[in-house]
């Protein structure tokens, strides 16, 4: 019987696993260095602040697996052979396979910073991760944060839950400015200082320093600043999981490099989620996607193909959505820092500018692109259906208040959206609300 072996029990390689076995009899095995069993990742910022266990993490009983005769194995691979197709072990150990998944996923970057190696110098990627910073954070008074990422905003929260001081170190002129146009990366950075954040703009980490334990006691930044801490965060962004897998045959670039069905150079060995790198990307999508549910649609994807329905990755419309602190954030299509040639956008924000919406459609057509969007929850299935129809800004705003995912007693914007986009524009929207329509005319 058909061997498919799959490296990294991670959202893309549990995913994969999960549906071979719905389309199939064929032998899995996962195997992970990490964990015993699949876990959240996103929720471990959770287990450290206290509002969840560990175990709380896992989204399947640890009887699924062999229930669903999928075997798990934990080990470290250190080394494939793809003539004989065998993994090798840390120990000496071999495993033969039919078909190979490499789910391997990411690790934090590190850019040769002087002292990048010290204890107390971590990222926050893996269980592992969590566990170092449970020791680093016992009796840490202040800790620095380098990049300006989503993971470096949990890291932060984190902290803080424990009295830890942070300092965020960010090279840009505002917080995720190389993702968020300048009004809301903007509005984001003083929502992060509100939550007593030392943030630091336009600034680099130059080197981090030993005390006299050994340990890290404070880093130097460019600007020439020595501040003292016990932890520094590495979170400036992650980089595929591939160093154990250069020098050999297997193609590799940032990622393993992959086709439109997931296989990489080597026959039957296919790469799959933060790992994989795209040597034909989608038209509109970049060649490494590193999050969550791209991940997830790879799996299965693989799946359909190593079951004998070639299938290629079709990721459908861009969307993300995570939290800055207690602010959410969404975004459906592209919207970009800065406005590509043709391009035309609408801002609007509300008092406190705690909610706020930017959007971005064709000066001329018309035709909406993209939205991000804070502390509004908008319904995923809406959006991705008004980017398929290709519908114009204005339709998207009559029918503003059907995609609002809010609950009842939130208070709603739609009336004074609509109403400045009218006064900006001097267009006629009409607006729906349940079961009838107001229009507003409010243009000079």
């Amino acid at each position: 019987m058909e061997h498919i072996v799959i490296i990294g029990n991670g959202i893309s390689g549990i995913t994969a696993a999960r549906h071979i076995r719905k389309r199939s009899d064929k032998l899995i095995t996962v195997i992970s260095s990490e964990t015993d069993h699949f876990f959240s990742r996103t929720a471990l910022m959770y287990v450290f602040m206290g509002n969840m266990k560990y175990e709380h993490t896992k989204p399947y009983e640890d009887g699924f697996w062999k229930k669903n005769r999928i075997e798990l194995k934990r080990g470290l691979v250190t080394d494939i052979n793809y003539s004989s197709k065998e993994v090798n072990f840390e120990g000496g150990e071999k495993m033969g396979y039919d078909k190979l998944i490499l789910a391997v996923g990411s690790k934090p970057n590190k850019f040769g910073w002087p002292g990048q190696e010290l204890p107390g110098v971590q990222g926050l990627y893996s269980y592992q991760d969590l566990e170092l910073l449970e020791k680093n954070s016992t009796t840490a008074k202040r800790a620095v944060i380098v990049g300006g990422g989503l993971i470096g905003i949990e890291l932060a929260e984190m902290l803080l839950t424990r009295n830890i001081n942070v300092t965020f170190l960010v090279r840009e002129k505002s917080f995720w400015a190389n993702v968020l146009p300048a009004p809301q990366a903007d509005i984001i950075s003083k929502h992060i200082e509100e939550h007593h954040v030392d943030l630091q703009l336009e600034t680099e980490l130059k080197e981090i320093v030993a005390g006299e334990n050994g340990r890290v006691s404070k880093i130097i930044t460019s600007k020439g600043e020595e501040i003292d801490c016990e932890i520094v965060g590495l979170t400036a962004g992650v980089g595929a999981n591939v160093s154990f897998l250069k020098n050999t045959d297997l193609q590799i670039d940032r990622g393993i490099v992959v086709d439109r069905q997931l296989e990489t150079n080597q026959q039957d060995v296919y790469a799959i989620g933060d790992c994989a790198q795209f040597s034909d990307p989608v038209q509109g999508r970049r060649p490494m996607e590193q999050v969550w549910y791209t991940g997830k649609i790879m799996g299965e994807t693989v799946a359909k193909t190593i079951c004998g329905e070639p299938t290629e990755y079709n990721p459908g419309h861009w969307f993300n959505s995570a939290k800055f602190f207690d602010m959410e954030y969404q975004t459906y299509g592209w919207v970009f820092p800065q406005l590509r040639d043709g391009e035309t956008c609408f801002f609007w924000k509300n008092e406190t500018g705690k909610c706020n919406l930017f959007f971005v459609f064709e000066n001329n057509s018309r035709k909406f692109l993209g939205v991000n969007t804070f502390g509004i929850r908008l319904r995923h299935e809406l959006f991705d259906r008004w980017l398929t129809e290709e519908r114009t800004i204005e339709y998207v705003l009559e029918h503003l208040k059907d995609a609002n995912f809010d609950p009842e007693f939130y208070k709603h914007y739609e009336v004074a959206i609509v109403n400045q986009f009218n006064m900006e524009n001097s267009t006629l929207i009409t607006v729906k609300k349940k079961s009838w329509t107001r229009i507003l005319n409010l243009a000079k």
